[in-house]
């Protein structure tokens, strides 16, 4: 089997986009972590793309160098020619509704869900209004028109672009002045699109990722997310697993949520907060990203399972498989570093 896997920042994608060096970071943590694991799978052959200022090396598989120009033509023909396409991209722009049209339209496979799912899921305002139709406790969102209209019920609210990733241009807004002062920050970092306003919600942080194929949706060990307290809500990293009390109510709540979209398919990763409350009624879903994600490289560390072979079985093969996890916790970075902490 031949599988495409390709990743934004690494890929050529930035050349439309200027993107912060950690992003970067974080893409390719994520795509080595991947073709990796993938390529220790037996009978797989592994395909990849990189832009020549990428600055990183592929040498286990195939890897074709482009120019930045190029990256349409070139991924086009390496989806084409593969058995599954996996694509990693944030967003913004469409950069991941595109590429995940560009592999249907080169009669290629996703190893993802399918279009109609990433653009609900791309899009913030209205995966949240679906969300919330169906009963999943989300955070009521308004698209910002303007901050005197828009102002909401209570602060501290959190303003950020309707489509985006990586927390860029979020901002935590204190009162109506703070409000004001993000829009006009977000705007001087060249944020120009569509952006929305909910309450902040406290709590712990967290994300559930899930290999979800025909037959199952097996969730992964929930991950404690590592953010930024400078109001900006960087993503630094995390830990696996979560602390017990809260594992359950981690996954509780990010079920409800992918099972309120269909045809999501393949790796998804689902954000959450857990409130205060035991029982968690202050959990709440804050978005779902129909991607890998970045606690991939701590979650492979801690599985003695190939979570890359697992992904195969539940999403192509249409099998259930085991995974098996390692007694311990690990510490992961957004640029990739881990620190495994044995029992």
């Amino acid at each position: 089997m031949r599988i495409f896997v390709y990743e934004y920042t690494c890929g050529g994608g930035t050349a439309t986009h200027g993107l912060a060096p950690a992003l970067r970071a974080e893409g390719w943590a994520m795509l080595s972590a991947l073709l990796d694991d993938f390529g220790r799978v037996p009978g797989m052959e592994t395909l990849t793309l990189l832009e020549e200022r990428c600055g990183h090396e592929y040498r286990q598989g195939a890897c074709r160098r482009i120019q930045a120009q190029d990256q349409e033509t070139i991924f086009r023909e390496l989806a084409g020619a593969a058995d599954y396409t996996l694509v990693i991209a944030p967003e913004f722009d469409d950069a991941l509704l595109t590429r995940c049209r560009w592999v249907v339209e080169s009669r290629g496979r996703l190893l993802g869900p399918s279009l109609a799912a990433v653009k609900l899921t791309g899009d913030k305002l209205t995966l949240i209004h679906h969300l919330r139709s169906r009963g999943v406790p989300t955070p009521e969102s308004r698209l910002c028109v303007g901050v005197e209209e828009t102002l909401p019920a209570s602060f501290p609210a959190v303003w950020k672009p309707r489509y985006g990733a990586g927390s860029q241009a979020t901002f935590l807004a204190k009162d109506p002045q703070d409000l004001r002062d993000c829009v006009r920050r977000a705007r001087a970092e060249g944020w120009q699109t569509e952006a929305l306003v909910q309450p902040f919600v406290p709590g712990t942080a967290a994300s559930v990722a899930f290999l979800i194929g025909p037959r199952c949706r097996i969730p992964l060990l929930p991950a404690a997310q590592r953010l930024s307290e400078d109001g900006r809500f960087h993503y630094l990293g995390g830990s696996v697993p979560l602390p017990g009390d809260l594992v359950a109510r981690a996954i509780i709540a990010a079920e409800r949520a992918v099972e309120a979209v269909p045809d999501l398919k393949g790796y998804v990763g689902v954000d959450v907060v857990l409130g205060s409350a035991a029982d968690g009624s202050g959990d709440a879903v804050i978005e779902i990203n129909p991607r890998p994600t970045t606690s991939y490289v701590g979650l492979r560390c801690l599985a003695e399972t190939n979570l890359a072979e697992a992904l195969l079985h539940v999403a192509i093969r249409n099998e259930i498989p085991h995974i098996a996890w390692r007694s311990g916790a690990v510490q992961f970075d957004a640029n990739g570093a881990v620190r495994f902490n044995p029992e």
